[in-house]
C-alpha cells in the first residue's frame, strides 16, 4: 500500500518539461502526421512532453482518432467540448488544463510546422517569456493573406495596441505566462491579443509558412471579421471615441454652415433655398445617430455577457482524468 500511494505521489509530482496545445476542428487528415511530427520534434528536447489535443465538435472523425493517439501514448490527452465554441476557447481550455513548464501553441493543419519547435525553445532559453513564430511568406492564396493582413492593421488601430500579424498563434510561453493568461476570464477571447497585453518579455524567429496537410481553412471571410469586431470591442474602447470626435466634426461643419447661410442672407439678401439638401442632411445625421447607438449598444451587450459569468467553454469528455479549473462543465 505505502509503495502504491509512494508512486501515484510520484506521478502526480511529475510535470512535463513541454506542452503542446492544439485546437482541433475538422482536422481528421493530419493528426496522425501531426503526433508523429510533434513527437519527433519534442523528443530531442525532452521525453517529459505532452500533447493536448482540443476538438471543438466539428463532426468528423477526429474525435476518434484523437482518442485512438491517447491508447497509444499517454502523452496525448483529448479534450471534447460539448458543442462549437471557437478556436481561442480550444486554447483557453488547453492552457487550463496543462501542467508543463514551457507551452506550445500552434495550428493542427501542420501549417505551422512542429519542425520550428527546438528554435522556439532554443530562444526562449535566452530568457524570453514568449517567442512568437513570424511567418515569412504564407502558403495561403492572395485573397486570404490580404483579408488577414487588413484584419490586424484595423485591430492594431481600433485596439490601439501593435499587433504583430505575421505571428498567429503560433508561440512557445513560460509557465508565468500561462498562469496569468488563466486569470483572465473575458468572455470574448483573443490569445494573440491576450498574451501581447501583459508585456513580457518577447521575442520572435522566422519560420517557415507550409501549405495545408488537408483540407482547407474553416475560417471564412464572415469569419473572420466576425473576430475583428468582436475582439475590438473587447479590447479597446476606441470605436465610441472615434463617434465622440466624429459627433463633434459633425457639429463644427454644421455650426460653421449655418453661419455661412445667415452671413450670406444678411449681406445679399438672398432666400434660404435647398429642400432636398435639407432633407439629405437630416437623414445622414440620422444615420449616423443610429449607427453611434448601435456600437454603445454593442458594448452594452457584450457588458451583459460578461455579468452573466458564464464558463468559457464546457468539456463533454477527456481521455484522461480531468483536473478541476473550477470554470467550466
Amino acid at each position: 500500500m505505502l509503495s502504491l500511494e509512494f508512486a501515484q505521489e510520484s506521478v502526480a509530482a511529475a510535470m512535463a518539461h513541454v506542452a503542446v496545445i492544439t485546437p482541433v476542428y475538422q482536422a481528421e487528415g493530419c493528426l496522425e502526421e501531426l503526433y508523429r511530427r510533434l513527437a519527433a520534434a519534442l523528443a530531442p528536447i525532452t521525453a517529459e512532453f505532452e500533447i493536448i489535443m482540443v476538438e471543438d465538435c466539428g463532426g468528423d472523425q477526429s474525435w476518434e482518432i484523437i482518442g485512438e493517439l491517447a491508447r497509444r501514448d499517454p502523452r496525448v490527452k483529448g479534450v471534447q467540448f460539448s458543442r462549437n465554441f471557437g478556436q481561442h476557447y480550444g486554447i483557453t481550455a488547453g492552457l487550463d488544463l496543462c501542467d508543463a513548464d514551457w507551452v506550445v501553441v500552434m495550428d493542427c493543419d501542420l501549417q505551422d510546422q512542429p519542425e520550428e519547435i527546438p528554435r522556439l525553445y532554443a530562444k526562449a532559453q535566452e530568457g524570453y517569456d514568449v517567442v512568437l513564430a513570424r511567418r515569412g511568406r504564407r502558403s495561403d492564396t492572395v485573397t486570404r493573406r490580404f483579408t488577414s493582413w487588413l484584419f490586424y492593421r484595423i485591430f492594431s488601430y481600433l485596439a490601439d495596441t501593435e499587433y504583430d500579424g505575421d505571428a498567429g498563434n503560433y508561440r512557445i510561453i513560460s509557465r508565468r505566462v500561462v498562469e496569468n493568461c488563466r486569470r483572465m476570464r473575458e468572455q470574448l477571447r483573443f490569445f494573440g491579443g491576450l498574451i501581447n497585453w501583459m508585456g513580457f518579455p518577447t521575442a520572435s524567429i522566422e519560420v517557415a509558412h507550409a501549405p495545408r496537410h488537408d483540407g482547407h481553412s474553416t475560417y471564412t471571410f464572415a469569419k473572420l471579421w466576425k473576430l475583428a469586431a468582436d475582439t475590438i470591442i473587447a479590447y479597446s474602447d476606441k470605436p465610441l471615441r472615434l463617434s465622440i470626435r466624429f459627433g463633434f466634426v459633425m457639429s463644427f461643419l454644421a455650426f460653421a454652415y449655418g453661419i455661412y447661410i445667415l452671413v450670406r442672407a444678411l449681406l445679399y439678401g438672398s432666400a434660404v433655398a435647398g429642400w432636398s439638401s435639407l432633407i439629405v442632411s437630416l437623414y445622414f445625421i440620422g444615420g449616423i445617430i443610429i449607427s453611434i447607438l448601435g456600437v454603445i449598444g454593442i458594448y452594452l451587450g457584450k457588458t451583459f455577457e460578461e455579468a452573466k459569468k458564464r464558463p468559457l467553454y464546457i468539456v463533454a469528455r477527456t481521455t484522461f482524468p480531468e483536473k478541476h479549473t473550477g470554470d467550466h462543465g
